[in-house]
């Protein structure tokens, strides 16, 4: 390059050309071109579909806090009525990214259902914090813990009904995992139906359930109406487990790389935001609580997202492991073993039918490198590896190093 042509260009035009054409260009330089904000979203206007959740909230606040216009983008938050709704508005184009169940994408991305189409993970967006409620009938029977539902199904045989929110979705795995640590098989003792998360509360209301599992506020929902009880959290079942995922397909991330990479840094900045103190949350309670967000009373969001429990039957706790949003980066990062837990329940409860390969597809579909770079940009430290290892409610630990043999090593599968 002579020196006329190198005094013509742009601090700026250089950064872009090395980030565009250089070859063996450091991730280190990178991220810092990226941060620097060299390389514009393709696509401004981003419509993010979300059900009435408490953990939609990241993407609700991206957009109401303006964190989506500083990396130069508009997202639009889209209610959606049922995951089916959402896994069919992403798949067909008419959603470009959704606050979605981690376990849904991977389920579509293997064409588990019906639908098949090559997906995406961005970032998780939360750990913890969803619920397994059982009916106040089951409870005033001595039901109200899983040991509890063990005798009473014993005692009192029929056929137990249990709601989840989508077959291979995050809250059927918590619930079959649960019933399945105590020797109940979720498949053939118990019948499991699907339900739509605003929708629990009313049909366990009229009867239609035993029981359920959901996130919140519809857990805490079914305390304040009286028609439910809590029998565990899912951070009893995984502590510090993943929960939803910034979700969209392969093809949009190859399409729109910039845009992904926005996207994923102005969430990343809202779940800072939500972390970062009391007031915060509070204000973010009352945000999402809204009738175009949640519907629900504040006081039905405020308490549980602080960590403060109640099981509807006269207990009350402070819970470290509470819904988070953030907690130093800790809850964002696409973990491969993360998504590859999802494969192996799948395999254990006979929604695959053959073994994947675990880790090939934990790595077409987590975008970590879009991930480092938008975490550059958000100033969001980064774990030092992308495996991480956890011991679930029955003592079993996972670490995504033998996935087939922990796929097959459970004692109550399909």
């Amino acid at each position: 390059m002579t020196d006329l042509l190198k005094s013509s260009l742009s601090r700026r035009a250089v950064l872009q050309t090395a980030a565009v054409g250089a070859l063996g260009i450091s991730p280190a330089l990178r991220a810092s071109v990226y941060a620097a904000g060299s390389d514009a979203p393709e696509k401004t206007e981003i419509k993010i579909g979300f059900i009435p959740l408490t953990d939609c909230a990241s993407v609700v606040m991206a957009a109401e806090l303006g964190l989506d216009k500083k990396y130069g983008v508009k997202i639009i938050p889209t209610k959606e009525a049922s995951w089916a709704g959402v896994r069919d508005k992403l798949v067909n184009g008419e959603l470009d990214f959704a606050h979605v169940l981690y376990g849904l994408i991977y389920g579509v991305h293997l064409g588990v259902g019906g639908a098949q189409k090559d997906m995406a993970v961005l970032m998780t967006l939360n750990n913890n914090g969803q619920g397994l409620t059982l009916s106040k009938k089951l409870a005033d029977k001595g039901a109200g813990t899983l040991e509890g539902l063990v005798g009473l199904m014993k005692k009192e045989p029929r056929e137990y009904t249990f709601a989840q929110t989508f077959p291979t979705g995050t809250h059927a795995m918590w619930l079959y995992y649960w019933l399945a640590s105590a020797g109940i098989n979720p498949f053939k003792d118990v019948k499991s139906i699907v339900v739509p998360p605003p929708q629990m509360v009313a049909n366990m209301r009229v009867g239609n359930m035993d029981g359920f599992s959901v996130g919140e506020p519809w857990n805490h929902r079914a305390i304040i109406d009286g028609i439910g009880v809590s029998a565990a959290t899912s951070q009893d079942v995984w502590k510090d487990h993943p929960e939803k995922v910034l979700g969209t397909t392969g093809d949009f991330v190859k399409k729109y790389p910039n845009t992904a990479r926005a996207v994923t840094a102005a969430i990343l900045e809202a779940s800072q935001w939500i972390d970062a103190n009391l007031s915060n949350k509070n204000k973010m309670a009352e945000t999402i609580a809204a009738k175009s967000y949640v519907n629900t009373s504040v006081d039905a969001i405020n308490q549980r997202i602080l960590g403060r429990y109640q099981n509807g039957m006269g207990k009350t706790w402070d819970d470290p492991n509470h819904m988070k949003f953030f907690n130093d980066g800790a809850v964002n990062f696409p973990y491969l073993s993360d998504g590859m837990w999802f494969l192996s329940q799948h395999k254990r409860w006979g929604l695959l039918k053959d073994h994947p390969d675990y880790l090939a597809v934990a790595k077409q579909i987590n975008q970590i490198d879009i991930y480092k770079q938008a975490a550059a940009a958000s100033k969001t430290p980064l774990p030092k590896s992308d495996m991480r290892t956890s011991k679930l409610i029955d003592g079993v630990v996972w670490d995504g190093k033998d996935p087939k043999a922990y796929a097959d090593g459970f004692k109550v599968k399909v």
